[in-house]
């Protein structure tokens, strides 16, 4: 995996969901992550963008759902009826080189623990609206900000082959 991108908490709003994941794939994720408070099926929809070199095909995403996403069933069933992966209430993903990303929403603090204790090279979150980039040991923990009730709007691409991790604000016109 190279670059991913990661989106939190937009709370039911999918038109700002679908700005902020369509920029997040122009600038190259290939993979999106929403890390919680999903709050509707428009987010579901908005996080469906065509993969840039496969028009035919959508950017594959995973999703956790969050404290403020009551009906889990129903938007899971939705989600997995397109495509989207739904890997609540946390996800692993692992890297050709071994290395070891966990994401969940974070609103239970006792979620950290597991992951920081294991030494995961990525611990990404959300739920708190505000933008993160810590290192605790050899653990960057990450949370890209929110899509709603927040000072600025931000979303975050990861690039886990050089470590880079990039914000961008999205225009809260929508």
């Amino acid at each position: 995996m190279a670059k991913i991108g990661l989106l939190s908490d937009a709370h039911g709003r999918g038109q700002i969901t679908a700005k902020a994941a369509e920029l997040l794939v122009a600038e190259g994720a290939r993979r999106l992550i929403y890390l919680g408070d999903v709050g509707s099926p428009e987010v579901i929809d908005a996080l469906l963008v065509k993969h840039p070199a496969k028009p035919e095909q959508m950017v594959p995403v995973n999703l956790v759902f969050g404290n403020v996403d009551w009906d889990v069933a129903d938007l899971t069933r939705y989600a997995n009826e397109l495509g989207v992966q739904v890997d609540h209430p946390v996800g692993r993903m692992e890297f050709d080189d071994g290395s070891v990303m966990v994401y969940f929403h974070g609103d239970q603090s006792s979620a950290f623990d597991g992951p920081l204790h294991e030494q995961v090279r990525y611990l990404c979150h959300g739920h708190t609206h505000m933008v993160k980039d810590d290192r605790v040991g050899k653990t960057r923990i990450i949370n890209p900000g929110a899509l709603y009730r927040a000072g600025s709007y931000t979303v975050a691409l990861l690039d886990t082959q050089t470590d880079q991790l990039t914000f961008f604000p999205i225009e809260k016109s929508c």
